[in-house]
């Protein structure tokens, strides 16, 4: 598995999500991280899958955490 950056909220609440050297986008939620690694071709992936990766580096906070 490619391991997956959440970077700390901006200050409008979205946090950039990179899976290795690509930016996969902004999300705004866990559930934006999800469908943003659907898209990237991880299928599976759901808010469960999000929440408990160990595979996803979670920098400013955690999955709770959506406030600059």
């Amino acid at each position: 598995m490619t391991p997956v950056t959440v970077y700390p909220p901006d200050e409008e609440g979205g946090r950039r999500v990179r899976a290795g050297e690509a930016i996969l986008g902004r999300a705004y939620s866990v559930r934006d991280i999800a469908a943003l690694l659907q898209t990237a071709g991880l299928q599976d992936a759901d808010e469960m899958t999000v929440v408990r990766a160990e595979w996803i580096d979670w920098r400013g906070g955690g999955p709770e955490v959506w406030t600059h």
